[in-house]
C-alpha cells in the first residue's frame, strides 16, 4: 500500500526521489497527528473527572494495537514503540492543559 503521492520506497533511484517521500510522509503524518490531537480535545471536552485523563489500560491497549498494525505492515517495533510512547505522553500532556482550561472557564 502507497498512501502518499510519491515514488515507493523500492521505486526509488536517486536521493531526490527519497526525500520526495520523505517529505510527502511527514505531510500525511502531520496532517493524522492534528486529527488525533482534535480527538485529544474532544476527550478533554467529554471527561468530567481530570483524574481520567491518563488511563494506564488504554495506553497498554494502543500500544498492543499499534504493535499487531506494525507487524502486519512491517513497521520495526524498535521504531514504532518509542514513537507511539512519545506520542501518547505527549498526547496526554495535550489533554490534561486543555482539561485544565475547561475547568478553568467554567
Amino acid at each position: 500500500m502507497q498512501p502518499i503521492d510519491a515514488p515507493a520506497p523500492e521505486a526509488c533511484r536517486t536521493m531526490t526521489d527519497v526525500r520526495a517521500g520523505v517529505d510527502a510522509i511527514d505531510r500525511a503524518l502531520v496532517q493524522l497527528i492534528a486529527i488525533r490531537q482534535g480527538y485529544m480535545e474532544a476527550a478533554a471536552r467529554i471527561k468530567t473527572d481530570r483524574e481520567t485523563v491518563r488511563d494506564e489500560a488504554r495506553i497498554e491497549d494502543v500500544l498492543m494495537k499499534v504493535q499487531e498494525h506494525s507487524w502486519e505492515h512491517g513497521l520495526s517495533w524498535a521504531i514504532a514503540e518509542p514513537v507511539w510512547r512519545t506520542l501518547i505522553d505527549r498526547c496526554i500532556a495535550y489533554e490534561f492543559e486543555a482539561f485544565d482550561q475547561k475547568t478553568s472557564e467554567a
